[in-house]
């Protein structure tokens, strides 16, 4: 089952986002890494955490949820069996493979799997 484990703003302003978030949430925001701010939500682990980052030309601004997948390959392949499509192909990162999608609806989301230590 995939489970969400993350978010992420995006926006052509990234810093008034940060800002944003962190005076009126009182959110931790990490210094960009990748144009990427790892955004800490809660200090109870209660909640789910993201980022804030510059949206890219496929996604200039809004929200995404961050799906944890066994598999990213057989997600992408599975999603796209039932009506999604590739925004984003599977990229690697230090440690995880990231890949984002769009619905049969029109809603964004990534695919994250971990790598195996």
């Amino acid at each position: 089952m995939g489970r969400v484990i993350g978010f992420e703003l995006n926006s052509q302003e990234p810093e008034k986002a940060a800002q944003f978030y962190s005076k009126v949430f009182g959110w931790k925001v990490a210094e960009p890494h990748w144009g990427y701010s790892e955004v800490t939500t809660s200090s109870n682990n209660k909640g789910i955490n993201g980022g804030i980052s510059k949206g890219p030309h496929d996604y200039p601004h809004g929200t995404r949820i961050q799906i944890e997948v066994d598999s990213i390959d057989e997600a992408i392949s599975k999603a796209k069996e039932n009506g999604a499509m590739v925004a984003r192909d599977k990229m690697e990162f230090d440690d995880f493979y990231l890949a984002y999608l769009v619905d049969p609806v029109g809603l964004g989301f990534g695919l994250i799997q971990q790598k195996r230590k």
